[in-house]
């Protein structure tokens, strides 16, 4: 008798977790996001992005005739926390999806629990691991840090610049990006003449700027989330360093222009469209749905929609889509995200396939610079 109940304990759950998407009359949506802790420039707005877009699908209708229940959990930024989460949305919420977490290091450590529960994984960081090599349950919607080196050694190649200096953070997402600068610089005629590095929680990175000083470097690089590189931006004034100096997508937001003050002036870095969705022109296949994100945030929340928020109303829009194109259990769900073509989103167009789980292109960035404390395109 005992192993009979145990068996069909096994079956029960099996059957559970292959029906759960309508159990209920609500499809649930897991969120892992940071909002607390140093990422929460991160994990806030992608939290207060999928709140309002899942409320938004439920006052018209919901999904296919059923309402989307949205339960979070705020990370901390904290990869073991964030598995520990993982778990608990997957085995005692039984939702159809995550979406998150906020960084490349959680994104890491919660992708083997994904691919074993056979839950599809929608990431909302930008390292190139989490979905190359491809891994079957997950997927991403921030832009790839290889088409954010791209779009910086593109610019320093047509203005001939091509001695570099690279300052990187020593965590997932740093590790990432210094990986794909270092990668690409053959290609694109570039040589890295300093390679140095700064722990997230520096407050002074003077010894690295001096370094790179003296390192005949024609422009700076610096890979990184907030506050460090908001940090390098004010000892590179205080040093009265006139280098060109270059950010990732990792701080494309007014958060950092705020963090730096005047120490932004001048700086470029890869974005999203969103933060420049007001410059681009009305052909812009984007423009719709970034002008619209903007508009919906600021209403909710008095505050300008972003390039991090937008990795999570892309997520929820994603699987929305998937859903009603017969995503009824969790397989069907991450069948159907794989079957996305030509979605135009706020992070770009997303096109993904058995081979493709990032899903984007070149045209997803701009390169953007800081000019009198608002962001501008660079032509």
């Amino acid at each position: 008798m005992k192993k009979l109940i145990a068996v069909c304990g096994v079956v029960c759950i099996g059957l559970l977790s292959a029906t759960a998407v309508f159990a209920a009359g609500t499809i649930k949506i897991g969120g892992l996001f940071a909002v607390t802790g140093p990422a929460a420039f991160l994990g806030e707005p992608e939290r207060n992005t999928a709140k309002m877009v899942v409320e938004e699908i439920n006052k018209a209708g919901g999904v296919k005739g059923h309402k989307l229940e949205l339960v979070v959990y705020d990370t901390s930024g904290d990869a073991t926390k964030a598995v520990q989460l993982a778990t608990k949305l997957i085995r005692d919420d039984h939702v159809a999806a995550i979406i998150g977490p906020s960084t490349t290091g959680e994104s890491m450590a919660v992708i083997p629990v994904a691919e074993r529960e056979k839950v599809p994984l929608i990431s909302c960081s930008a390292g190139i691991k989490i979905t190359e090599p491809v891994k079957k349950w997950v997927f991403k919607t921030a832009q790839n840090d290889t088409l954010a080196v791209g779009k910086i050694y593109e610019y320093l190649q047509r203005h001939k610049q091509s001695k570099v200096a690279i300052l990187t953070v020593s965590d997932g997402f740093g590790a990432s990006g210094r990986e794909q600068l270092k990668a690409q610089a053959g290609k694109y005629g570039i040589t890295i003449v300093s390679d140095d590095t700064y722990g997230p929680k520096d407050t002074d990175m003077t010894a690295q700027l001096t370094r790179i000083r003296g390192s005949r470097a024609q422009a700076i690089i610096c890979w990184g989330t907030n506050p460090g590189p908001a940090v390098i931006a004010k000892n590179a004034r205080q040093l009265g360093l006139k280098t060109p100096l270059f950010m990732s997508h990792g701080v494309s937001s007014k958060k950092f222009i705020e963090l730096a003050g005047d120490a932004a002036e001048g700086i470029k870095l890869p974005s999203g469209k969103v933060i420049v969705a007001d410059l681009l022109p009305g052909s812009d296949r984007q423009k719709g749905a970034l002008t619209a994100f903007v508009k919906d945030y600021q209403k909710h929340y008095r505050a300008e929609g972003d390039h991090f928020g937008g990795h999570a109303w892309d997520a929820v829009m994603l699987l929305k889509n998937a859903i009603e194109r017969g995503g009824d259990t969790r397989a069907t769900i991450r069948d159907q995200l794989e079957r996305t073509r030509g979605f135009a989103g706020i992070g770009g167009t997303f096109s993904y396939s058995a081979q493709d789980h990032a899903g984007l292109n070149n045209d997803a960035f701009v390169l953007v610079e800081v000019k009198k404390r608002h962001w501008s395109i660079v032509k």
